[in-house]
């Protein structure tokens, strides 16, 4: 008899963690480790965020509050659906969640059923097919090419459509590709999902990440139509550096959204209240905080490029948003660093750590083998530093 059940047995774990864990360890070990890995902004908490939180506290907020988040809050996220979405959704149709990880696993769950297909572009987030495996689903993977940016086109959307498509999991802009859809892409994609009666999951988690006058556009603005088939979900991580807060949110169709609220009032109840009131500050406030960030990272974006750009033996598909870059680097299978040879992307990970003490996720985690992802949530001087180590690695290959 099987001590686990099979639904957590279908996970598979996490190279984004794996190396992250291997690359924190190196460093405890004195070594001088660069990390390219998991991906969260290096910057701060705003401190009037921070303050809303010590507010709450002192005032006592400390108590349970809905399961599906603070009036309040769901109020303000509907306001800045349609200040920056043009979408309009009532209060009932926000659910706050534990992070926006948490909102896609409800989605899911509210939608997939057992055999059920869901269709996922590749390079995906690595969680994606995971939670769908364990839901019972059947992910099915779409290539998106880099000749196309590492965007799938409405003709692959619509021939991998079958009678048993229930979902389609879209995130613009992308981890890992940074790959943004213009709205004219957006729609199409949306009018392929419309004639097939297919629900669209659209993760906009890193919609304010966008750099050189790209504009992202979300799913559910595409139509009435398009919209009662969309979950958005979005959260407060990215945005506004507050990943370890982990209040993540989305907006449904008033069915779906009261049947994730009754699950989740059973499964975690509310996410944390004082988290909740410092997300209350963060969509209400002014973003100059925000813009900053984005400039910085933009700066990061133009250097990496640039850098990546001099490589012998290495690409990138330029990326418009996010802060993540795909560095291919299959030039590199087949060759040798001393005795160990580089066969695909785990290996390639790994020897690169070990050799030139730099972190990158292997792409096999995201559905491209042939690359590595390249994190810029980190200073210019580590970012610049770690690129030419792995230039210099790059090199050393026979």
């Amino acid at each position: 008899m099987e001590t686990l059940a099979k639904r957590i047995r279908t996970i598979s774990p996490s190279l984004t963690l794996a190396i992250s864990a291997k690359a924190k360890m190196m460093k405890q070990a004195g070594e001088d480790v660069i990390s390219f890995g998991v991906g969260e902004p290096d910057f701060a908490t705003p401190e009037h965020i921070m303050d809303a939180a010590r507010a709450a506290l002192d005032k006592g907020y400390t108590k349970y509050t809905p399961s599906a988040g603070l009036p309040e809050l769901r109020r303000a996220i509907a306001s800045k659906f349609r200040r920056d979405n043009g979408l309009d959704y009532e209060p009932s149709q926000i659910i706050v969640s534990n992070g926006a990880k948490h909102s896609v696993f409800n989605a899911c769950y509210a939608l997939v059923d057992e055999g059920d297909e869901v269709i996922i572009p590749a390079p995906y987030w690595l969680t994606y097919p995971e939670i769908v495996k364990t839901l019972g689903g059947v992910p099915v993977i779409v290539k998106a090419s880099k000749r196309a940016g590492f965007k799938i086109t409405p003709d692959q959307l619509r021939a991998a459509i079958t009678p048993r498509t229930k979902l389609f999991i879209f995130n613009s802009p992308c981890n890992p590709t940074g790959a943004v859809y213009s709205e004219a892409e957006v729609r199409a994609l949306a009018e392929v999902c419309v004639e097939a009666g297919v629900f669209i999951l659209s993760d906009e988690i890193y919609e304010k990440l966008v750099y050189g006058g790209v504009k992202p556009f979300s799913m559910a603005a595409v139509s009435e139509a398009a919209k009662a088939l969309t979950v958005t979900v979005n959260g407060v991580s990215k945005t506004y550096a507050m990943t370890g807060w982990r209040i993540g949110y989305l907006a449904a169709p008033k069915e779906i959204a009261a049947a994730i609220d009754s699950f989740q009032s059973h499964a975690t109840s509310n996410p944390n209240s004082i988290a909740q009131y410092a997300a209350l500050t963060a969509l209400s406030s002014p973003e100059a905080a925000v813009e900053e960030m984005v400039a910085r990272f933009a700066r990061r974006r133009l250097a990496m490029i640039e850098r990546i750009s001099d490589m012998g033996g290495a690409y990138c598909i330029i990326p418009d948003g996010a802060f993540y870059a795909m560095l291919v680097v299959s030039g590199a299978y087949g060759k040798r660093f001393g005795s160990r040879k580089i066969e695909n992307s785990v290996d390639f990970a790994d020897v690169l750590l070990d050799a030139a003490k730099v972190a990158v996720v292997p792409g096999a985690a995201f559905g491209a083998d042939d690359c590595v992802r390249l994190s810029y949530s980190l200073s210019m001087r580590d970012m610049l530093e770690g690129l030419e180590r792995i230039d210099a690695f790059l090199q050393s290959l026979d």
